[in-house]
């Protein structure tokens, strides 16, 4: 049996895609539903497939840059505000 890297290789584009469709689902194109251990070697697969092939916006897990929108606003003190009506 070949090993994990030379699979990789081999998945096509269209292999991709039904691997993905297949994750996201928990099914199989006939229907038939993934074992835990497919879902976890698929998603393996999907993951290794994007590290060669897409750029890193576009695969799975993206989330973007992780900077704070408000990260020059100060943060209100709610628990010791100065505005105290003692």
């Amino acid at each position: 049996m070949s090993s994990f890297a030379e699979m990789i290789q081999n998945i096509t584009p269209e292999l991709y895609e039904s691997l993905k469709l297949a994750v996201e689902i928990g099914k199989w194109p006939d229907g038939r539903k993934l074992t835990q251990e497919q879902k976890e070697l698929s998603l393996q697969a999907v993951i290794a497939w994007e590290l060669k092939n897409l750029p890193e916006d576009q695969r799975t897990g993206y989330m973007g840059p992780q900077e704070c929108a408000s990260h020059d606003e100060p943060i209100p003190n709610i628990l010791f505000s100065t505005n105290t009506l003692h």
